[in-house]
């Protein structure tokens, strides 16, 4: 069967939406490893410009994070250990994701799943976050992750329905 040309721009649309899913995951998974490097630079960085001035809340928040992640490091380094294995999730569930950037139309699910866990960060990061403590500021930059990573997914998913409606139209 010979696709048209709205079945490719659709097809190329869907695995180009995909492709930005993918490389969201893969970089948040990696720099989900030098945590500690990462808030030490950004408590550094926020200093030596100025910017603690302007945003101290954020300042703060960063130093207190940045203490932790070195006083537990220093004395119980084996608790990084579970950001290891978020990093590692992170990977894992890019991987899923080359199923429907592969068929589309036969992994649709995977692109509803990707959209339901997006769904599924509000409530964790809100009740985890109060639970923990996290200022509201940065548990709302947690959601956005999921909003932002559910724009390219709705599209896929739109394109994918149309898509298989196409090709059941020709069968």
């Amino acid at each position: 069967m010979t696709l048209s040309s709205q079945q490719r721009t659709d097809t190329l649309l869907i695995r180009i939406c995909l492709i930005i899913v993918i490389l969201g995951l893969v970089v948040s998974g990696v720099t989900a490893f030098p945590l500690r490097e990462e808030l030490m630079l950004g408590r550094d960085i926020l200093n030596s410009t100025g910017l603690s001035a302007v945003f101290p809340d954020l300042a703060f928040w960063v130093q207190r994070v940045a203490e932790g992640l070195e006083v537990t490091g220093t004395d119980y380094p084996f608790l990084a250990y579970g950001t290891d294995w978020l990093a590692f999730a992170h990977l894992a569930i890019a991987v899923a994701f080359v199923g429907p950037l592969i068929d589309p139309v036969r992994n649709v699910w995977v692109t509803i799943w990707g959209l339901i866990m997006c769904a599924g960060i509000v409530p964790l990061a809100l009740i985890a976050g109060a639970i923990r403590g996290l200022p509201l500021g940065w548990q709302l930059i947690d959601i956005s992750f999921g909003v932002v990573a559910a724009v390219p997914l709705t599209i896929a998913l739109v394109l994918t329905r149309r898509l298989a409606s196409a090709k059941a139209a020709t069968l």
